[in-house]
């Protein structure tokens, strides 16, 4: 599908590398203007470099600030998604963030601030980004090549659709996906949770064989797209919400004893100087219509403000946005994708006089 919403000819910018085969592209503005600040982007399951689409909206909306627009990708990008963790990606992305700062700093003297925002799962790398040990302490077997990095602090976060893999996994147990039937995605995902824990079993090390593509591909997941058991046992988190995996941040039955470790953990560790911006889609299709999306983001503020110790949660900008579906990739999302960049022009005026 093609949104209506890219501009025909493309946008002009520099691509940049940021390790031997990563890289980030700096979207160029039109106007001779000094953007010593960095607004460093990061998209969801599937997604990679430039290819969220109401991000252009937000690169224009930048045009004449002194803010520049990076998308990037990782190693999990596209294909990659049911292959990755978000250790990896963080620590990718913290490489990413090191690289723009030397860059801005030869070019203006400073390396200015910078904003980090996720969409969908780009909201889990977020999140993980700010409350996990800096650096990160892990040592997967299933990636013996994996070398951690301390990660740059944050001038500001954003997190945008902030969803639940499980509870959406749930949901379309209950309902069916496009032309599947809710019995056969609950076949599916019953066999694939299986599969999944018996390989878990077998190797609590490794336990990365790739899951039948003729059984994911009914939870959703493209053909193209390989998933191994043990990124399917941590988006599903079957042991949640006792002992939620490393993907299940944003479940509604998540107790507040989880939340005090993640949202809760932002302040003490030390990784972003300024607020946290959050926004739901109104009408994400992502999100059953049972869970309380103003409840639930009541609670995940009180666990990032040590209920009202501190301001780190942006209370007057984070909120749902009208309208809007998961990606605003739709051709009727018009409205709430203008919402959404006046929405992060504010956050960035603000991060920027203060």
């Amino acid at each position: 599908m093609y949104s209506k919403f890219w501009p025909k000819g493309g946008l002009p910018g520099i691509l940049h590398h940021y390790t031997e085969s990563l890289v980030t592209f700096e979207y160029a503005s039109s106007v001779s203007t000094r953007q010593p600040h960095s607004f460093v982007f990061v998209g969801g399951l599937s997604e990679g470099l430039a290819s969220t689409s109401y991000t252009v909206d937000i690169v224009r909306a930048l045009q004449n600030t002194e803010w520049s627009f990076f998308t990037l990708n990782v190693s999990s990008s596209y294909q990659a998604c049911g292959l990755g963790h978000l250790d990896r990606d963080t620590d990718e992305i913290a490489q990413c963030i090191r690289y723009v700062q030397e860059y801005k700093a030869a070019k203006y003297g400073s390396a200015g601030k910078v904003v980090l925002m996720g969409h969908s799962t780009g909201s889990q790398c977020v999140l993980h980004y700010l409350h996990r040990p800096n650096p990160h302490t892990s040592k997967p077997a299933f990636d013996p090549w994996l070398e951690h990095t301390e990660r740059p602090a944050l001038d500001g976060a954003i997190m945008q659709a902030p969803v639940s893999d499980r509870e959406a996994l749930h949901y379309i147990c209950d309902t069916g996906i496009g032309d599947i039937p809710a019995n056969e995605v609950r076949a599916a995902y019953e066999k694939l949770l299986a599969t999944a824990k018996e390989a878990a079993r077998r190797d609590d090390q490794t336990y990365d064989v790739i899951l039948p593509v003729s059984l994911t591909s009914k939870l959703g997941y493209p053909p193209s797209i390989p998933v191994s058991a043990r990124r399917l046992l941590s988006l599903a988190s079957p042991e949640s919400p006792q002992s939620p995996s490393e993907d299940d941040l944003f479940s509604s039955d998540l107790g507040d004893e989880v939340l005090a470790r993640t949202f809760g953990a932002i302040e003490p560790r030390g990784l972003l100087r300024q607020k946290l911006m959050v926004l739901h889609s109104g009408e994400d299709q992502s999100v059953p219509a049972w869970i309380d999306k103003k409840k639930m983001m009541s609670r995940w503020r009180n666990a990032t403000d040590h209920n009202g110790k501190f301001q780190i949660w942006d209370q007057e900008r984070s909120g749902e946005i009208p309208g809007a579906s998961h990606a605003l990739s739709n051709d009727d999302q018009a409205e709430p994708r203008k919402w959404l960049t006046e929405k992060v022009l504010e956050f960035l005026r603000a991060t920027e006089k203060n």
